[in-house]
């Protein structure tokens, strides 16, 4: 297969195994209700947490952070360069935020995104996860910590590859993880966001 067609080929499976919901599979498989119509209404571990319980939540982030993490693997397999494995990540993050199968509604994107970035940096993905248990111990909020976390990931990522091209990437999405969450942001502003119990 040509190098571009081998790209292309990637970068729209891996939007296709972003699509594919863990939330709404497992609520389904476990006769809970659909996550899009219950508590924040979003697709993700989080919610399904709040209207189900720790072991559809648990479920739900180990898949969505392997469907990250598959794509990658696979860019890994195919040899392809650190920025080609970057729109990779973009492209797997995507699909889960905005997945084909379910009306282009999807979840806010950290656990895939994170799946991803253990997959491509692993000493990146451990960064974030260090800065999110140490933020969400001390501040005991867990949008806060998943901000904050996700605003030192381009950096943690540019040390750690020393690749600036890759980290423009890389900060995109970080960006978009921002705009997934002004929900949450909103409510941080007006000190009304649910502290972890």
């Amino acid at each position: 297969m040509l190098p571009e067609l081998s790209f292309v080929v990637t970068i729209l499976l891996s939007y296709l195994i972003g699509s594919i919901s863990t939330a709404i599979i497992v609520c389904k498989m476990l006769n809970l209700a659909d996550p899009r119509t219950q508590g924040s209404n979003n697709p993700g571990a989080t919610n399904v947490l709040r209207i189900g319980s720790k072991k559809a939540a648990a479920i739900t982030l180990i898949g969505d952070g392997l469907k990250g993490a598959i794509p990658v693997l696979i860019a890994h397999y195919l040899a392809f360069n650190m920025l080609t494995v970057t729109w990779v990540v973009l492209a797997v993050f995507l699909g889960h935020v905005y997945p084909i199968f379910f009306g282009f509604k999807g979840g806010k994107g950290v656990a895939t995104f994170l799946g991803a970035l253990l997959a491509l940096s692993y000493l990146t993905g451990l960064g974030f996860i260090i800065t999110w248990v140490s933020v969400a111990k001390v501040l005991k909020i867990s949008s806060l910590s998943t901000l904050i976390a996700t605003a030192f990931t381009p950096v943690y990522f540019y040390l750690m590859t020393d690749n600036l091209t890759s980290t423009y990437v890389i900060f995109l999405i970080c960006l978009w993880i921002f705009y997934t969450h002004r929900s949450n942001i909103k409510r941080l502003l007006n000190k009304q966001e649910n502290k972890i119990n």
